[in-house]
This record gives structure tokens, sequence and C-alpha cells, in this order.
């Protein structure tokens, strides 16, 4: 029996090779093998259990029927009085809206301004699904290679040189998913007033805020209100399985988003917003606040260990908890030296392929986001593979 025909556009989203490397990882921890992964993209911390027992009373209550489709007033309370004492920053809860996930958020903010044939700049390498939003929508993603000397990051000038015709925004993310690099906040205001003057939108993606290392974290919502943020209760709130985040809007466009979001999703999950509530309480702030210390510390380890081994880190990360790695020493080839490895040391990395177009055949992505033993044990697994692969 034929199938119908797929719409075009499926074409244009590649599959997520992250996840097809992390299957082919578990394939072969499932043979006995005992491989480290440091190709995932979560906490290994969980939500706390303050945060569970909120959960379970909030199923005993029976909070299980749908909220507003913008997530519910006590939710969206919560957040805006975290950016003021986080951040110093006030925030109409009116201008929230609780999503599922931050892949919810910015899946409506394309859908409210991307028209077919849009141009939406971007970092290259940077999370392949901000991509397939963008292209989800009939828009074109405008690739913009960032590397080393910006920190693989977006600029002022990057944006005066690839604005062009059929531009409309920019989505932006800091810290970012491959590298662990922020935006400095007076470059990311340079790029607001770019875009701006234009007239153009400017999204960016927080959703690492949270973990950020070396200096006070700041919110690109204190460059206006027409600054549209996202953000989740996934990497600082370690809740990726519970699919909840929220962005913040304009005011005057809170109604369109809503409007999106009722006959998109409907509502946010009930019971995650009710349990989500608990984040926000000082005793669970101190626990967040412990673990992001212990990704330091991961950091501040693992980013010398590599070095020692000749695998190159171009810049340091300064949040989430990714070390883009640059393999060149050993291999022309990220997606045949990460098979290597994986095949060999029985280590996980993501090869650069996944991630865009700019020179990925030479970076790995790591993620710490795994205990200071497997770190341990990866090195010394490294050391010793890369070792003999040397003297071979």
């Amino acid at each position: 029996m034929p199938l119908p025909p797929l719409a075009y556009r499926t074409d244009r989203i590649r599959p997520f090779q992250v996840m097809e490397l992390i299957k082919r990882a578990h394939a072969l921890a499932a043979t006995g093998k005992p491989v480290l992964h440091l190709s995932i993209g979560e906490p290994d911390f969980t939500a706390p259990a303050l945060v569970l027992d909120a959960l379970e009373r909030a199923t005993r209550a029976g909070h299980t029927h749908y909220t507003g489709a913008n997530g519910t007033e006590a939710l969206r309370r919560a957040i805006a009085g975290d950016y003021a004492r986080r951040y110093g920053v006030e925030v109409s809860p009116s201008r929230i809206l609780v999503t599922a996930g931050a892949s919810g958020a910015l899946s409506l903010g394309c859908c409210a301004l991307v028209n077919p044939g849009d141009r939406v700049l971007m970092t290259d390498p940077g999370y392949p699904c901000n991509r397939h939003f963008v292209a989800a929508y009939d828009g074109i993603p405008e690739l913009v290679p960032v590397g080393p000397e910006t920190r693989f990051q977006m600029t002022a000038e990057l944006v005066r040189k690839h604005w062009r015709d059929g531009v409309k925004g920019a989505l932006l993310a800091s810290p970012a998913n491959p590298t662990g690099t922020s935006l400095p906040f007076d470059e990311l205001s340079g790029i607001v007033d770019e875009i701006r003057g234009r007239g153009g939108f400017t999204i960016v993606d927080e959703i690492y805020l949270g973990l950020t290392y070396d200096d006070a974290p700041r919110t690109a919502l204190a460059l206006g209100e027409d600054v549209i943020v996202v953000n989740s209760f996934s990497k600082y709130f370690h809740m990726t399985g519970w699919r909840l985040g929220w962005m913040v809007v304009p005011e005057a466009l809170a109604p369109v988003f809503e409007k999106l979001s009722q006959n998109l999703y409907i509502c946010p999950s009930a019971l995650a917003q009710h349990a989500a509530l608990a984040c926000f309480t000082p005793e669970a702030t101190e626990i967040f606040e412990a673990r992001r210390e212990e990704f330091r510390r991961r950091r501040d380890y693992i980013v010398p260990a590599l070095r020692e081994l000749g695998l190159e880190v171009p810049v340091e990360p300064d949040g989430a908890f990714y070390v883009y790695v640059d393999c060149s020493r050993f291999s022309d080839d990220s997606s045949a030296f990460a098979d290597e490895l994986l095949r060999n040391a029985w280590v996980s990395l993501v090869p650069g392929d996944d991630f865009g177009e700019n020179q990925p055949k030479r970076y790995l992505r790591l993620s710490y986001a795994t205990s200071m033993e497997n770190l341990e044990e990866a090195v010394d697994r490294l050391r010793r593979y890369l070792g003999d692969r040397e003297r071979a």
C-alpha cells in the first residue's frame, strides 16, 4: 500500500545525531562493555526530594486538569520573582508563558515570528534543533561561522556583516551548546541594538544561564522588553524529563503567543507546574547552588586534563556543562575519531557534525554532566589509549 507523500520541510530536518550516537553507546554497553557516557546533554542530578514531594502532593490533590495555556498564575509569579531576586530585573507575570520545555518555547517563537523564506541568524556551531525550529516553519537558518576568536559567539560586527535582504532576526544562546561559552553582556547589548535598529527580533536561549561559573550571570531581559528570552527547568533545576520551560515576551505580544499555545499545546503539564513551585524555595536554591559548584569543580578538572592529553580546548567554557574539544592533533575526522574512542576506550563523545557546517570534523563535544569518578576514569582511559595509539 503506497504511503502518502511527506511534506517537503521534513527533508530539511536532519536526524539528531547525538541521539543516534547515544543509542550506539548504549548498545555497546548492553554487550557488557563499561561505556562512560560523556555525550549526554543532561544533568546527572535529578529533581531534589522536595520537588518530588510537591509532585506527590499535587497528584493526591488532583491537580491533573488542564491549566491555562500560558501556565498557572502561581508559577508565572514565582518565575517573575526569581528574575527580581537573582538578576535584579522586574518582569510582569503577564509577559511569561510556561511552555512544554524550552523546545516548546522556541517552537512558539518561530511560529509567531518566522514567515516562509525568512532568514534567521544563528551561530555555527550551535545547537542543531534551533536550526530545525526555524526550518519547521519554513524559515531559513542563516548560519554565521564563529570560532575561538569570538569565543564561538555572535558579535555586533558579525550581525552587521551577515544582515541582508530576507534576514528578520537572530536566535542566540548564552551560555551555548556545544561550546559552553557565554556572550559578554556588552556584546549582547550591541547585538540587540544592531537588530533593533533594523526592525528585527532577538530571541535569546538562556536555558543554561543558571549554570554560569566565572561572572555573575545577567539576563538579556535587562536590555529591553522587546527581547524574547527562553528558559527551562531542565538544566539548572535538573528536571529534563518533566518537559517544562518558559519564555518571556513583549507585553503586547503575549496574547498572540497564548493563542498559539492554546492551539498547538493546550497547556504544559499541570503536575510538573505544581511541583516546579518548590524549585523557588530557599531550601531548593541551596541544593541547586551546591550542584552548580559541583559542575564548576568538574569543569576545572576536565579542561586542564584534556589539554594535558593533547586534546586542545581553544576556549575555556564559562557555563553549561560542555567542552568543545579540538581533536585535530589525532584525527582530521571527528566522527571517525569519536567512533574509534567509543570502540577502543569505551568513552562516548559527540563529533562536531551535529552542530553545524563550520569545521565540524575538527571538534568533539564532551559533556561533564557526570560524576568526578567517571571523568577521572575517562581521562585515564583516554591517556592509555592515546598513548598506545601514538606508540603504535
